[in-house]
């Protein structure tokens, strides 16, 4: 805490930590002079000392070493890791068979016309595509739906009728027969028939996978074995091999040679492509 002394004989100079007192001036009180509070009012008490083998000196704590578990310490001239090189490999195979989506619509002024109306060209569908030798397996509906029809004029909605409609999705798997069975299929229902479109694609795609992953892994093997030549080191053994997302299996054009030009409507089965991609990682030696 400072203290205060009126400057005159008793005031401390400024070498004490104060401020220099002003000379007195006529008719005023002398001014005060403020002195530097100490910064302790009394010494440290020193500690005593302890013991050597006291339990908190700390010269005779054990030393604990703390390393990470999951990143083993490298050695001078040991392999190294390389961060991994990713690659991609795809093969093609020729399809074996044929998804071709159709159904039937009807629109009728009530729905119990418009749903016997439906009802009638999709059994003549079914007999079609069974007379061509389709197995009930491979027939499946995928959507059935009857709505209301309005007919929207100056802001208001005038109901008009009903539609009726059963979509199926059906799996041609002699492929050179798709042709015929999409033209089946169109002179059963008439007007109501629709075709909305016909995929292509493999019965196994487990030999269609496995040729698109080692052409992956070869690719890849093949950059590792670049990128250790260019750094002058030689590859060391695989510590992993990592798949990531695929393309499934899609079609892909094929040469015209290939088409398809059989009896009905005329379709192209083209090429069915896989890829695959890969991330190996080596050690570096």
């Amino acid at each position: 805490m400072g203290a205060h002394r009126r400057a005159g004989a008793g005031a401390r100079p400024s070498c004490w930590g104060g401020r220099a007192p002003s000379p007195p001036v006529p008719g005023r009180p002398a001014p005060y002079a403020r002195t530097a509070a100490p910064h302790r009012r009394h010494p440290p008490r020193p500690r005593p000392a302890r013991p050597r083998g006291h339990p908190g000196d700390r010269a005779d704590r054990p030393r604990r070493r703390v390393e990470r578990a999951d990143r083993p310490r490298h050695r001078r001239g040991a392999p190294r890791a390389d961060p991994g090189h990713p690659g991609a490999g795809s093969a093609t195979a020729a399809p074996d068979l044929a998804v071709v989506s159709a159904g039937v619509e009807a629109v009728a002024e009530t729905a119990r016309a418009a749903q016997e109306a439906q009802s009638r060209a999709a059994g003549a569908l079914l007999r079609a595509v069974r007379a061509q030798g389709v197995a009930e397996r491979d027939i499946r509906t995928e959507g059935l739906s009857l709505v209301p029809v309005h007919n929207y004029q100056d802001g208001a909605a005038r109901l008009t009728g009903y539609q009726a409609a059963q979509t199926f999705s059906v799996t041609v798997r002699d492929i050179g027969r798709t042709g015929e069975v999409i033209q089946a299929i169109t002179d059963a229902t008439g007007d109501a028939g629709r075709v909305h479109g016909v995929a292509f694609d493999v019965s196994d795609r487990t030999a269609l996978r496995a040729r698109a992953r080692e052409a992956a892994y070869g690719n890849a093997h093949a950059k590792a074995l670049q990128y250790a030549r260019l750094s002058g080191r030689s590859l060391g053994r695989l510590v992993s091999v990592t798949e990531g997302a695929s393309g499934g299996p899609y079609p892909y054009p094929a040469p015209a040679d290939i088409a398809d030009g059989g009896a009905g409507v005329p379709v192209a089965p083209g090429e069915i492509r896989d890829t695959v991609t890969v991330t190996a990682v080596y050690e570096l030696e």
